[in-house]
């Protein structure tokens, strides 16, 4: 039933993907009829913490995940109320892949596969830092678990993968991370 729910979640996000090039509303239109169709990620809040996509674009180092997430259409999705965990690679953690990893997961033909490693880095839920114990296994959108492992009293991802910075959103908390995580 998760799975499904989990699978239901990654298709309607697919489904309401991220329109990043539309022309903004004239000085004529009013907000709501310029947000008609455009999805929760097109909300405009100056007031509110902003969500976990906001925080990814607003931060110049996560450019890469920002643009994989947006091709895969899952923008919309995690701009919702949630509350999601998001292990955000930096951009330096893709370049650690090896050469043309990133560019042949931006392909279309390989959407369910960036879907899949973007979904394996996204658990429903909010998990602050603090709260991460040794061992703790956590069931993560894709269907498949990562393994939290304390490392110098730090918490690291299957042990090997560094949380460098945690920000809270207003609809979940993003953990920067140095390396991306790889479903087995």
């Amino acid at each position: 039933m998760k799975k499904s729910l989990l699978t239901l979640a990654l298709i309607s996000l697919v489904l309401g993907s991220c329109k990043q090039n539309e022309a903004a509303p004239t000085e004529t239109e009013s907000t709501t009829e310029a947000q008609v169709g455009r999805g929760q990620e097109a909300v405009v809040d100056e007031d509110s913490d902003p969500t976990v996509v906001n925080l990814a674009v607003k931060n110049p180092d996560l450019s890469t995940l920002v643009k994989a997430v947006q091709t895969a259409g899952l923008a919309t999705s995690l701009s919702n109320a949630g509350p999601f965990t998001v292990f955000a690679p930096l951009n330096t953690a893709f370049d650690k892949l090896p050469a043309g990893t990133v560019d042949d997961l931006l392909k279309p033909e390989n959407n369910g596969k960036l879907t899949d490693i973007l979904g394996h880095h996204t658990y429903v839920g909010v998990i602050k830092a603090e709260q991460f114990t040794d061992g703790q296994n956590l069931g993560m959108v894709d269907g498949k678990s990562v393994t939290i492992k304390m490392v110098d009293g730090k918490p690291t991802v299957n042990g090997t993968i560094n949380i460098v910075a945690s920000v809270p959103a207003s609809n979940g908390i993003v953990h920067v991370i140095d390396g991306v995580i790889l479903p087995q």
